[in-house]
This record gives structure tokens, sequence and C-alpha cells, in this order.
């Protein structure tokens, strides 16, 4: 077991405990990426839809928590504040004053599940088409 000082108790006394990764945490709405399922950026919380892929997260890790950044509009929140409640997921909106995040909305458990890709691309991936083969008349006459 680790001794702490009489210096290690008075700073926790003065700025609190030491955290972990606090960048980390200020990047992701304070929790860390290793427990995140999916995050949103700050303009695809703001769009008008809801991504779906967030409620079917909701439905597959019924214990995560919605983590919300509070330096965004409360209607452009609240559309995720109303799933989260209509799948009975627990949620914050979490305002820090002192750094300003890209990400609008995190979704996360308690502990880590270190997922490969959080990010929800607003691209629609389109399966790829299959290269064409080419007949033998156009092989031995290319243009």
């Amino acid at each position: 077991m680790e001794r702490k000082t009489v210096e290690d108790v008075l700073q926790q006394g003065i700025y609190g405990p030491l955290e972990t990764k606090p960048e980390e945490r200020r990047k992701y709405l304070g929790t860390l990426r290793e427990r995140i399922v999916v995050a949103l950026t700050k303009s695809q919380v703001s769009e008008g839809k809801i991504y779906p892929q967030v409620e079917q997260f909701m439905k597959e890790y019924p214990k995560a928590k919605l983590l919300l950044n509070g330096n965004m509009a409360y209607e452009e929140l609240s559309k995720y504040v109303k799933l989260a409640a209509k799948n009975k997921i627990e949620h914050k909106i979490v305002t820090n004053k002192e750094h300003d995040t890209e990400i609008g909305l995190v979704l996360a458990m308690s502990n880590a599940i270190d997922k490969k890709e959080i990010y929800i691309s607003p691209k629609i991936h389109l399966p790829e088409q299959p290269p064409q083969k080419k007949s033998l008349f156009a092989k031995l006459f290319k243009r």
C-alpha cells in the first residue's frame, strides 16, 4: 500500500483528488476513451435527425450513461435527452467552462470496453461493386 505524505494530503485537500488522463477526460465529457460505446461531434448532435446507431447502442448497452456537451444549446441536445429517457438510460449534461471540446455526445460505460471504433461516420457506406470482368475481346482490343 502506498503511503501518502503530508504534502500529498494537503495538495489533494486543496486541488481535489488526482485525476487520471485529465486531457482525455476533458475531451470526452468527463470519461475515458476506453469506456466509450459511441461518440458524436457537436455538428452531428446539432443535425435535425437522431442517429439511429445511438438508439441501437442504448439497447445493446442498457447500463451505459449518456453524457451531453453542456456548451451546446439545449434545443440541440433535447432529442437525445428524450431518447435516453425512452430507453431508460441515465443522462448527464456536462459543462466545462475552461475547456471546449468538439465532442457533443458520448454514450459510455462505467468500466473499460475498449471499442476500436467509437465515432459514427456521417457518410453512407455503399457496398463496393466487384470489378467488372473484361471479355477476351475487350482485353485484346484495348482503346
